[in-house]
C-alpha cells in the first residue's frame, strides 16, 4: 500500500476504534471541566467566534490520542482547520474539541466534545460527550447506538434508538439552537402546527435526537463540518437520517470553502425525510 494514501475504515475498523476513542474524548471532556471559567481567557477568533483555554487544551489531547492510535488517519480539527488540505479521498477524523463555547463561556452545561469518523465522506463512526453533563452519546453506522451516563463508577451504557414521526395531528418536538436561528428554520418548523421547541446548546440536539426525546433538529443556515458529523454518526446510527431540506446527503471533507455545511435535517424517523 503507497504509504501516502491511509486506508479507508470499514465498520468493522471503526467498532475496533470505538473504546479508545471514547478514552480520548472523555480525557478531553475532563480537561475543559478542570478550566475556571471565571479566570480563562477569551479571544475572538477570524469570524468572531470564542476560543478559550478550554477549547486548546482538549484539542491538544485529541490530537495527541488520535496521532498515537491511529497515525496514518488524518484529522481535522476545528482548532487547526488552517492546516487542513482537502478533499479527503478515504477516511479521516473529524473533531470539535469544544462545540458550544458560547454556552461553556456563560456557565451552562450544555457544550460537547465532537469526534467523527469519516469515510469517502460519510460519517460511520460519531461520540458526542456532554462532560458537564456527565453523558456521552456514540454510535457505529450499521451497528448501533448507545448513551452513557457517567459517574464515580463505571459508566451506565444503554441502547438508544430514535422514534417514529408524531402522528398526524399531534405535535412534533423540535430541537432548536439557544445561540442561533434563521428564517428557513423558523419557516420548517412553523409548516409543523404546535410543534414543541427544545431550547438546547451544541451537539446535544444530536443526541437527544439519537435518544428518541426529540422528533427532528432542523438548521437551514451555514455552520460547519465539525459541528455536525459526530451527531450525523450518532443519529443514523440509532435509527435516524441526515439530509439537507431537498433531502440530498450531507457530506464531510469533500472540498467546500471554510469547510461549511450550507444546511441539514436531522429526522429521527427516516421516513420523515424528504
Amino acid at each position: 500500500m503507497n504509504e501516502a494514501q491511509p486506508p479507508a475504515l470499514d465498520r468493522d475498523a471503526a467498532a475496533a476504534l470505538m473504546e479508545p476513542l471514547t478514552g480520548i474524548v472523555l480525557r478531553a471532556g475532563a480537561a475543559i471541566l478542570a478550566v475556571n471559567r471565571s479566570t480563562m481567557k477569551v479571544d475572538g477568533k477570524s469570524d468572531g467566534s470564542p476560543v478559550t483555554e478550554a477549547d486548546l487544551a482538549a484539542d491538544r489531547i485529541i490530537a495527541k490520542g488520535l496521532a498515537e492510535l491511529a497515525p496514518k488517519i488524518p484529522s481535522l480539527s476545528e482548532e487547526r482547520a488552517h492546516l487542513s488540505v482537502q478533499p479527503y479521498k478515504d477516511s479521516f477524523f473529524l473533531v470539535d474539541p469544544l462545540d458550544g463555547t458560547k454556552e461553556f463561556v456563560a456557565g451552562r452545561s450544555e457544550f460537547t466534545v465532537n469526534l467523527a469518523l469519516v469515510t469517502h465522506g460519510t460519517p460511520l463512526l460519531g461520540i458526542v460527550c456532554a462532560p458537564a453533563l456527565g453523558l456521552v452519546w456514540r454510535g457505529v453506522v450499521g451497528r448501533g447506538a448507545e448513551r452513557l451516563t457517567l459517574g464515580d463508577g463505571p459508566p451506565l451504557i444503554e441502547p438508544i434508538r430514535t422514534r417514529p414521526r408524531p402522528p398526524s395531528g399531534k405535535p412534533w418536538t423540535v430541537a432548536v439552537s439557544r445561540s442561533h436561528g434563521d428564517p428557513r428554520t423558523e419557516a420548517f418548523i412553523a409548516r409543523r402546527p404546535g410543534a414543541v421547541r427544545t431550547e438546547l446548546g451544541s451537539a446535544v440536539k444530536f443526541g437527544r435526537v439519537a435518544e428518541g426525546k426529540v422528533d427532528v433538529y432542523p438548521r437551514l443556515s451555514p455552520t460547519c463540518e465539525w459541528d455536525v458529523a459526530a451527531g450525523h454518526a450518532v443519529v443514523v446510527a440509532a435509527g435516524g437520517k441526515i439530509t439537507d431540506s431537498s433531502g440530498a446527503a450531507v457530506l464531510y471533507g469533500v472540498g467546500r470553502k471554510h469547510f461549511i455545511i450550507p444546511e441539514f435535517i436531522a429526522f429521527g424517523d427516516p421516513e420523515a425525510a424528504p
